[in-house]
């Protein structure tokens, strides 16, 4: 391997002791004549000098609007604003999708949901979905998932102990104020792995909504009112409401966690006198019957989807595959 001498050539190939000789002399005074005409010609829209000499292609300009960042963390917020003007939208939507470790395939289908749905349009709405797990504590799952939080940031593990309706829902809504305490969201979702969520539809409901006291879903009765409670296919609540959850002592001083989680919220909810601006979706909202065959077109959520034939059917139905380019690489019936 060569390395460097005192007594070696120079970087143009001259020995370090040698004299130019004098024609090169006389190119010295030609070179300096050019530098004076030429480089003052070389500004353009696309190279600028930066005042050493050096030629660069000038940066991409700022884009104004509201900028989505990937994991929608905190931290990834505050690095996005350095580059980047970010305007506020009129709302902020955070989606949790309660779903449990070992549910693989089915988080891959729900993130392709999402991902394909028509994007909408930047100020309008921030919607960011977390997949909402209780500890993980298999080491297999352990591995996976972080695996999947290292690649996607849509991850969201609660202090507790997977269930379905012994306490889950009641974390996930009293630890996400606090979690997101630096960046509160105008509305939080609880929704399921077996429900198709059409983005677009809910932010059209939900921006000439209040941002307080809202109890927004599928609404049902148990009892003289109609909308005493909200089907737990999915149902939105003001991020006030949240915070009432989450500082709400009474609620696990008297253990009212457990049981059925849709009832067990809008018993909270009827009884603290909050989230009193409710909105029923009904019929825009419902379960996929068992011959799959009363889908509409105006949907904002279709709950039931329990298998990939059910999910492969939402799919169809909506067009989730029209963006698909014609190619020689693959032909789908």
């Amino acid at each position: 391997m060569k390395t460097a001498s005192s007594s070696s050539s120079s970087p143009h190939g001259f020995p370090a002791t040698a004299s130019l000789c004098t024609p090169y002399l006389l190119l010295v005074p030609l070179g300096l004549l050019a530098v004076v005409l030429v480089v003052p010609s070389l500004g353009s829209s696309h190279v600028r000098s930066d005042g050493l000499g050096v030629l660069c292609r000038a940066g991409p300009s700022a884009v104004d609007g509201y900028l989505v960042t990937p994991g929608g963390d905190a931290a990834s917020a505050a690095a996005a604003a350095e580059t980047k003007a970010v305007v506020r939208p009129e709302l902020r939507l955070l989606v949790g999708v309660l779903t449990t470790p070992k549910r693989y395939e089915r988080r891959n289908i729900v993130r392709l949901a999402y991902a394909l749905q028509p994007a909408v349009p930047p100020g309008v709405a921030q919607v960011d979905v977390r997949f909402v797990f209780c500890r993980v504590a298999d080491p297999v799952d352990a591995q996976l998932v972080a695996l999947e939080a290292t690649q996607h940031g849509d991850i969201l593990v609660l202090n507790c102990t997977e269930n379905m309706n012994d306490g889950k829902t009641h974390e996930y809504l009293s630890s996400v104020p606090r979690t997101f305490a630096s960046s509160p969201y105008d509305y939080v979702m609880k929704t399921d792995d077996d429900t198709y969520l059409r983005v677009a539809a809910l932010v059209d409901e939900l921006r000439h909504k209040p941002r307080d006291d809202v109890y927004l879903g599928y609404g049902f009765a148990v009892g003289d009112d109609p909308m005493q409670f909200m089907h737990g296919m999915g149902y939105v609540v003001s991020w006030d409401v949240a915070t009432w959850v989450s500082t709400n002592e009474d609620i696990l001083r008297y253990n009212d966690t457990h049981g059925p989680e849709d009832l067990l919220v809008g018993k909270w909810l009827n009884i603290g006198r909050r989230g009193k601006n409710r909105y029923s979706l009904r019929p825009r909202m419902y379960d996929l019957n068992w011959d799959m065959d009363n889908f509409r077109p105006d949907t904002v959520v279709v709950h039931m989807l329990k298998d990939n034939r059910r999910w492969a059917a939402a799919f169809r139905y909506f067009n989730v595959t029209a963006g698909l380019q014609p190619s020689n690489l693959y032909h789908f019936p």
